[in-house]
């Protein structure tokens, strides 16, 4: 289960907060609130490293595009349409 702790805390314990985020990410909240992930240098890079690639129009080819076009979405991605919404 991820860790969390308070900005309260974190800033208290950086040293200690900090050490455990080297084994695990560590969720900072803030009022209550997700705010901030501590993570290793190690881990951070992995996940970056994974990073998608952004492919333009021309990169496909027609039948590619034709594809695409005829795809849909399965039920069940509609629990995703909120995702990417910034309250």
């Amino acid at each position: 289960m991820p860790q969390s702790v308070s900005s309260v805390e974190a800033s208290k314990s950086f040293g200690r907060i900090s050490r455990q985020a080297l084994a695990t990410p560590i969720t900072i909240t803030h009022h209550g609130h997700d705010s901030l992930v501590l993570m290793s240098a190690v881990e951070y890079q992995r996940l970056k490293s994974r990073d998608r690639e952004i492919l333009a129009l021309h990169d496909f080819t027609e039948d590619d595009r034709t594809a695409i076009a005829a795809s849909r979405a399965p039920a069940e991605a509609a629990k995703f349409d909120d995702e990417l919404r910034y309250s």
